[in-house]
């Protein structure tokens, strides 16, 4: 089909099938808005990310990041965030996963206070996917979300159900089925667009609100531009200025020194920020990565106890709690083992153990991704956290560009090498084949995980890193081990998924990612292009 064959609907080219329902979303009026957006916002987002290319440059030329002299005032004035909606005032256990339906009834059932419903790292964006999503999100923000399986089981919503955050996509993705002035339009402003346009009024109806988690900023102008769009967005549906509220996640290491001109620039729209673990260690790799002195271990022996993610946890403590702004923890991936009572009491120990360490530390909530969880993180912060939130909690410490820098320590192992390649190659096989949230192992992975293990693969191999053992990391070394990987995940799949699964296509990516001399910003721009 030629590209004068698609639609057109109020500026916007629709180049993915129109399936029975998705008018619902594409209506000429959310078009418009969509459209509006895109025209208004897309140039500068463009030239912050030609920004983040050179403040790369300035990374490899061993500028280390560090808090910006142009901005101190900002750190040393006296302001706070504007007051926390109601319904966001108890955020002790959060619930994250995918927008597909039966997922999505289950996360606002299971007494977590929020769900964030995620268009990102936990949703393989296909076409279907997010489309899909925008429809149960429509319907979750007007308390009719309903599911009957295949089976014939009903899934219907409670009385009391989770508050609802959205995620986006990030910044630096697009969504390829659609384009405006004949260019692809951002997956940022595409998923919170419709999710606005056609939420926020029916979110405030019943004492909610538009509320969102952003992921992947790496400045505070960044957050800037998101100030805009919802400056404008609430000015086009005639919403009181403040009406949205944002959670932004911390999981970039340029990030984690603007936080608190981050908070600044959201002051009249943010809730929170948060730790997000396993992309804030890609982040650091990914930025330092041609450094040689910032060589990680194995991702399994990177705790919360390292140095430097302690001084990470510690300053987005600090920064929140004295702005007025709730400090969110991480995410506990563990998923309940049920044919094994031992290994599935072992995990929820593992859960209790990290989920008092953080409300102890002074965290206002958590996160959890799988039901399964959500009470075992109620009983920690329950046990440590006394009232609704932990504002009052400041550490007498000041958190230098130092501590935030200092690599962690640790060997590198066979065992490092083969997880990577295991759980990389097979999380992007799931990815490809629609899955965003992806069980592995007992664990609940997301594209952060595929993201670190890759970035790891490729740091090792630059700088011939070696093994605990001495050997040196080659190339030639990932490919003799990649074998005896694969056939692990055979011999559990069976040969019919795994002959007719994406593994071909997971592998060649992958691999060539991990190889190559270049690094790619990000595993899910190309991997994007194989999805349909």
């Amino acid at each position: 089909m030629s590209a004068a064959k698609f639609p057109v609907i109020e500026g916007l080219e629709i180049r993915g099938p129109l399936h029975p329902g998705y008018e619902q979303i594409f209506t000429p009026a959310a078009c418009r808005f969509v459209a509006g957006l895109v025209r208004k916002f897309q140039p500068l987002r463009a030239e912050l990310l030609a920004k983040r290319v050179e403040r790369q440059r300035e990374i490899d030329g061993g500028k280390l990041p560090d808090f910006l002299s142009e901005t101190a005032s900002i750190r040393s004035g006296d302001w706070k965030v504007a007051p926390i909606p109601a319904d966001l005032i108890d955020r002790r256990t959060e619930i994250t996963g995918p927008v597909e339906r039966k997922m999505a009834i289950n996360a606002l059932n299971s007494g977590a206070q929020c769900w964030m419903a995620d268009f990102e790292d936990a949703n393989s964006p296909t076409w279907e996917n997010c489309l899909n999503g925008q429809l149960n999100m429509r319907d979750a923000a007007r308390l009719t979300l309903a599911y009957t399986s295949p089976e014939g089981k009903q899934y219907a919503l409670k009385e009391k159900i989770a508050v609802i955050h959205s995620r986006p996509r990030g910044w630096h993705m697009e969504e390829k089925h659609v384009f405006c002035d004949g260019a692809r339009v951002s997956a940022s402003l595409f998923d919170w667009g419709f999710y606005f346009f056609h939420n926020a009024k029916a979110l405030l109806a019943r004492g909610s609100g538009p509320y969102f988690y952003l992921p992947k900023m790496e400045s505070h102008l960044e957050a800037r531009l998101w100030n805009d769009v919802f400056v404008h967005a609430q000015a086009e549906l005639g919403l009181p200025r403040g009406t949205v509220r944002a959670t932004v996640l911390i999981e970039t290491i340029t990030a984690v020194f603007e936080a608190e001109e981050i908070l600044y620039e959201l002051r009249e729209h943010i809730a929170g920020l948060n730790c997000g673990r396993w992309d804030y260690m890609f982040s650091f790799v990914k930025k330092l990565r041609n450094l040689p002195g910032y060589l990680f271990p194995d991702r399994t022996l990177i705790t919360m106890t390292s140095p430097f993610l302690q001084a990470y946890v510690t300053h987005v403590i600090n920064v929140c709690h004295r702005r007025g702004a709730y400090a969110m923890g991480g995410m506990a991936a563990q998923i309940p083992i049920k044919n094994n009572p031992a290994a599935n009491d072992a995990a929820l120990a593992k859960v209790r153990a990290d989920k008092e360490r953080e409300a102890s530390r002074g965290h206002d909530g958590t996160w959890v991704a799988h039901p399964g969880l959500v009470q075992t993180a109620l009983d920690a912060f329950a046990q440590h956290m006394k009232g609704a939130n932990q504002l009052h909690v400041i550490h007498d410490v000041k958190v230098t560009a130092a501590d935030l820098l200092a690599p962690p320590a640790g060997p590198i192992t066979e065992k490092g090498v083969r997880w990577n390649l295991h759980v990389g190659v097979r999380y992007l096989e799931a990815w490809l084949g629609g899955s965003g949230a992806e069980p592995i192992h007992n664990l609940m992975e997301d594209l952060a995980t595929a993201e670190i293990s890759r970035s790891q693969l490729w740091q090792w191999l630059k700088f011939r890193a070696k093994l605990d053992d001495g050997r040196a990391i080659t190339a030639a070394l990932y490919d003799e081990l990649l074998p005896n990987e694969l056939a692990a995940i055979r011999a559990e799949y069976g040969d019919a998924r795994f002959d007719g699964g994406h593994f071909e296509e997971a592998v060649e990516l992958f691999m060539r990612m991990s190889k190559s001399e270049t690094f790619d910003e990000f595993l899910s721009l190309p991997a994007y292009e194989l999805l349909p």
